[in-house]
């Protein structure tokens, strides 16, 4: 296979030369009814993707159809799933997809199978939480655990609190029970745990310590001061943690721990909701069959995302117009907008699948990116977006790709009739509104008045968020941005740019950092 930068494919000259002309993409004219029926791309479950207004129309599809071929996507697609080293910078596989469900071939690592030892430890939690869940395990006191709280950082938190934000009203809905009530603990400002700690009861709450390495800094850190809160409660602390850890690391095979469940190198941090860092507390919370029913989900948008027809392949057309918008016509934002209160949260997720994936100025060989890649990712949920930073997005100078999210049905299926409409009737009818005006805009002789439109979006759109739905969406986006480091040949897969402010810390930590900006800085915030 080939791994070369985008601006070294032969069509990138063709991509480059048509920009112009699809700066100004006349969406008063193109997008009707026909334009919309014609746009739309199955994802799994109920989900499907609609680009109808997306400034692309079929000759520019045909050019990125090229452009994925050059780049090989699918071909590197496959070559990821069956084990060969995409992580570059770190030399690991990658291998997040597999958690899933096997797709390629048997990989194995030093002996080991490792799909096989996904589904050991999937076994192994799912088991447990039922354990937790029938209250066969119980705490210090002898009381059955109401509360699981979840100790990470990243990775560790983003992920899994979106998920289980999106999926509390399901789970209320369809009377899933026992119901275990998840926390999160992420920041290292003590005032995240301590607000954490006083709204639980300590004696019915199992703490889940997650870190790959079991040295995360702002993790231990709050562990130690989750372990002081119940000493002082009187409460033995090996009875009310779990790890999630891997095999090598100091939390791995530990006495002060109820279980340790694993993971390895080959999960990155933010793609790490389908393994025990996600699974652990979604399985507390809901029951092992609902977390397999949203691996299930996931697996499905894994296998259709291998489709070699760009126009049947979701996350790989999202993936390439994405380019096209970022790298040709030269947009450097896009705002993820779910309409669903349930995916509060989905936004900042992706905000770091996203970002700390593609946001790299090197190629896969540590050479210059020499064309924009990786977009700046920001979001919120709708309605409550329309009222905040909109008015940018309609009529600021700068033009957003946006990413639309809704669904048929709410969660709960409790509403009430307002004005001849339902309150889920009005969000979809404001989300219905916002993609066309984005798109259409408005003349005025008042300039206050007038909306340029040309604000392309696209659309997912599902029946109801349910477990499955949840899975194929989030596999959705985790392939998108693969895709899009493979065509921008970047390692999308490692995170260094992190690594420089945690090692500044441990010097300021340490009394002797060496550098007087660093110490002045550190003074001015009594240190």
């Amino acid at each position: 296979m080939r791994y070369n930068n985008l601006d070294k494919t032969a069509v990138f000259r063709r991509l480059t030369e048509a920009a112009n002309a699809y700066r100004g993409f006349d969406f008063r004219r193109k997008l009707d009814a026909a334009r919309v029926a014609a746009c739309s791309v199955p994802i799994a479950d109920t989900l499907v993707y609609n680009w109808a207004a997306k400034k692309v129309d079929d000759d520019i599809v045909a050019l990125l159809r090229e452009l994925a071929g050059e780049q090989e996507l699918t071909a590197k697609y496959r070559a990821l799933l069956d084990g060969e080293v995409m992580n570059t910078g770190e030399k690991r596989k990658v291998l997040h997809q597999l958690l899933r469900g096997q797709l390629g071939k048997d990989v194995v690592s030093d002996g080991k199978n490792i799909g096989e030892f996904y589904k050991k430890e999937l076994e192994r939690f799912s088991a447990f939480a039922e354990d937790v869940r029938g209250g066969k395990v119980k705490g210090a006191s002898g009381k059955k655990f109401s509360y699981a709280a979840q100790i990470g950082i990243g990775g560790s938190d983003l992920g899994p609190r979106a998920l289980y934000i999106a999926l509390e009203n399901w789970a209320l809905k369809e009377g899933v029970r026992p119901n275990i009530k998840a926390k999160f603990i992420s920041n290292v400002d003590p005032d995240d745990a301590a607000a954490v700690l006083s709204s639980v009861p300590l004696d019915e709450t199992l703490f889940i310590l997650v870190s790959k390495s079991g040295t995360t800094q702002e993790t231990l850190t709050n562990e130690l001061f989750v372990k002081d809160k119940l000493k002082k409660a009187g409460l033995d602390a090996s009875r009310h943690f779990v790890a999630v850890t891997s095999e090598t690391s100091p939390l791995a095979h530990n006495g002060a721990y109820l279980d340790s469940f694993y993971i390895d190198d080959f999960i990155g941090g933010r793609y790490s909701s389908s393994s025990g860092v996600g699974g652990v507390v979604l399985s507390l919370a809901f029951g092992p069959a609902v977390f397999k029913e949203f691996l299930s989900g996931a697996h499905e948008a894994d296998r259709n995302a291998l489709e070699p027809d760009v126009r049947k392949n979701a996350a790989m057309l999202d993936a390439l117009i994405g380019v096209w918008e970022r790298s040709f016509l030269g947009l450097p934002y896009t705002a993820v907008l779910p309409y669903s209160q349930a995916l509060s949260r989905f936004p900042a997720h992706l905000q770091q699948l996203d970002m700390e994936s593609n946001g790299k100025r090197v190629n896969r060989s540590g050479e210059p990116v020499s064309c924009p890649a990786g977009p700046v990712v920001f979001g919120e949920p709708g309605t409550n977006g329309q009222h905040s930073f909109y008015q940018l997005l309609h009529q600021g100078t700068d033009i957003v790709p946006l990413q639309f999210i809704g669904f048929n049905d709410s969660q709960l299926d409790d509403d009430v009739v307002v004005e001849g409409s339902t309150s889920m009737t009005k969000l979809k009818a404001n989300l219905a509104a916002q993609i066309v005006a984005f798109a259409k805009g408005q003349d005025d002789a008042n300039p206050n008045k007038q909306f340029p439109g040309g604000r392309p979006s696209s659309l997912i759109y599902g029946k109801r968020l349910t477990p499955k739905a949840l899975g194929a969406l989030l596999a959705h986006f985790e392939n998108k941005v693969m895709f899009q480091g493979f065509i921008w040949n970047l390692n999308s897969f490692d995170q260094e740019g992190v690594q420089l402010g945690k090692i500044l810390t441990k010097k300021v930590l340490s009394g002797n950092s060496g550098d007087d900006a660093l110490d002045a800085y550190s003074k001015l915030l009594g240190i």
